[in-house]
């Protein structure tokens, strides 16, 4: 009999000492900590080329051509940014001829998607159309084409603008050019 009252007490002692063991050990804790840099606002390429191209037929004609901004907004600041234009007017050689300095505009809004396998925030853009590019013989100040409000256009996005070109019936047949500039500038 005694033997099993010490083989009690013995089975009784362990029980005890796992359950203190269990509530008697410390909770653990620890800390982690990202340190993410702020980036760079920047196209990520060169905006595409512009080209109309248009055949006379005795009426005024409106030519339309695409241009896409490809842009990196990896500042990490939510201050937005924007993209504003200039160009000189559409002139030709000898014989010199020019178009209308109101002759480029973008009706509506451009189209804006994420690049791809990227995660972005779409920009808001505030900007009202329809736009009409400046143009001169010397490219005079820029307007704002395309913007990005406060908290938008974050990550790497391509904004699209399709942009007309007004050629009136009575226009001399040539090659036309115009130098057109763009700057991506931090804000709406």
């Amino acid at each position: 009999m005694k033997h099993l009252n010490y083989r009690r007490l013995a089975v009784a002692a362990a029980a005890a000492a796992v359950a203190v063991g269990v509530t008697a050990l410390p909770a653990g804790a620890t800390s982690g900590t990202a340190t993410i840099t702020a980036g760079s606002l920047a196209f990520v390429s060169s905006p595409s080329t512009v080209a109309f191209s248009a055949t006379l037929n005795g009426v005024d004609q409106s030519v339309t051509s695409p241009q896409s901004f490809d842009v990196s907004d990896a500042t990490g600041s939510g201050s937005g940014w924007n993209i504003t234009a200039t160009s000189t007017t559409f002139t030709t050689t000898a014989p010199v001829h020019t178009l209308s300095t109101a002759a480029t505009t973008v009706t509506g809004a451009p189209t804006d998607t994420c690049d791809a396998s990227t995660t972005c925030v779409l920009a808001t853009n505030g900007v009202a159309y329809p736009y009409t590019l400046p143009a001169a013989g010397a490219a005079p100040t820029a307007t704002k084409l395309i913007n990005a409000a406060v908290n938008t256009g974050m990550g790497n996005q391509t904004e699209v603008a399709t942009f007309h070109l007004s050629v009136p019936a009575s226009t001399f047949a040539g090659t036309y050019t115009s130098t057109w500039t763009y700057s991506l500038v931090s804000g709406p």
